[in-house]
């Protein structure tokens, strides 16, 4: 008799304040700080409770831990992706796809026409975003600054609906 793999139950939830433990375990995994990109604890705390800022965690399952987040703002008719991020072990499946999907659904459900996003020049998401359809508007000239010192510049990257 053959065996298949049980479907798994994906869950995008919403996030808030209780998941900052969360948050930050996925970007210290999945940001290198060499690059300078990831936010601090105090960075995420205090933009969660502003006005349109919304933050979204995948699960893998209902009981299981959260895989990847994503966090944005939207005002107006313009959302912009602030943070996104995966847990390296479960790259590959999916879930940075879904959140990404997810961001773009429920700026346009909030009105926006305008999405927005920034990611550093030589990081392998930009596949990912131009992919999407995403594309790009301007570089900030060394806008990263590294754990080595080294500055980076940032690509600033748009979607109109």
């Amino acid at each position: 008799m053959a065996s298949f793999p049980t479907p798994r139950t994906i869950c995008i939830e919403r996030g808030g304040y209780d998941d900052l433990d969360a948050v930050m375990r996925l970007m210290t995994a999945a940001f290198d700080p060499a690059f300078g990109e990831a936010w601090n604890r105090g960075q995420c705390a205090g933009i969660l409770p502003m006005r349109g800022v919304h933050l979204a965690l995948v699960r893998p399952s209902e009981d299981a831990p959260p895989a990847g987040f994503a966090l944005w703002r939207t005002l107006l008719d313009e959302s912009e992706l602030l943070l996104l991020a995966v847990d390296p072990a479960a790259q590959g499946e999916g879930f940075g796809r879904m959140l990404l999907d997810h961001f773009v659904e429920q700026s346009k459900s909030a009105g926006a026409n305008r999405l927005h996003l920034e990611v550093r020049d030589g990081n392998r998401a930009v596949h990912f975003y131009e992919q999407a359809g995403f594309r790009i508007a301007g570089r900030r000239r060394d806008y990263y600054r590294g754990a080595d010192g080294e500055r980076r510049d940032a690509l600033t990257y748009i979607k109109l609906d």
